[in-house]
C-alpha cells in the first residue's frame, strides 16, 4: 500500500477546513506549511468577528461577480495569514480555490514559493502570469473534497 503526497493530503485538510466556510457563494479551505511539511496555519473563508455568517444572514455579495465590494467574507488565505506567527517561513499554500490576484498579491509579500490548488477562476490566468513570473511555483491537483486525498493506493 503506498502513502498519499503530501500535496495530496495538504490540500485534502484544505478541501476539510472548507467545509467550516461560511460565505453562501463558495466555501474554501487555505493550508500554509513550512519547507519541512509542517502546518504553520490554517483558514476558511467566512465574514469578520462579530457579523452574521452569510449562510444565516445572506450578505450584499449573494448573486454578484466575484470580487464584488458588498461581499462580506474574508478569503481563507488572508484568514491563514492572520493566524500565521511568521510568514517568512510559508514554503507552500495549500487552497481549493486558486486565490484571486489580491491575495496572491498579498502572499507575494511572504516567503511562500508553491501554490497547490484543486480549483481554478475565471482570473486564473492573470493570476498564474503574475506569480509564475517571480519564479515561484504553482501546482493544479484535481480533487473534488476531502476524501480524494485520503484514498490509500493513489498518489
Amino acid at each position: 500500500m503506498s502513502r498519499p503526497s503530501l500535496d495530496k493530503v495538504m490540500l485534502g485538510c484544505a478541501h476539510l477546513l472548507a467545509l467550516r466556510g461560511t460565505c453562501r457563494k463558495r466555501q474554501v479551505g487555505c493550508v500554509l506549511i513550512d519547507i519541512n511539511g509542517h502546518i504553520l496555519s490554517t483558514g476558511y473563508n467566512g465574514t469578520a468577528a462579530g457579523l452574521s455568517h452569510c449562510i444565516d444572514v445572506p450578505c450584499g455579495g449573494v448573486g454578484k461577480p466575484n470580487g464584488s465590494d458588498s461581499c462580506q467574507g474574508i478569503h481563507a488565505e488572508l484568514n491563514a495569514l492572520l493566524r500565521c506567527a511568521d510568514v517568512s517561513k510559508i514554503y507552500t499554500t495549500y487552497v481549493t480555490v486558486l486565490p484571486c490576484n489580491n491575495c496572491m498579491k498579498t502572499l507575494l509579500n511572504t516567503g511562500c514559493k508553491r501554490i497547490v490548488y484543486a480549483e481554478g477562476h475565471e482570473n486564473e490566468q492573470n493570476v498564474l502570469s503574475e506569480w509564475t513570473k517571480t519564479g515561484r511555483s504553482v501546482l493544479h491537483l484535481d480533487g473534488k473534497g476531502p476524501g480524494d486525498a485520503f484514498k490509500c493506493g493513489q498518489n
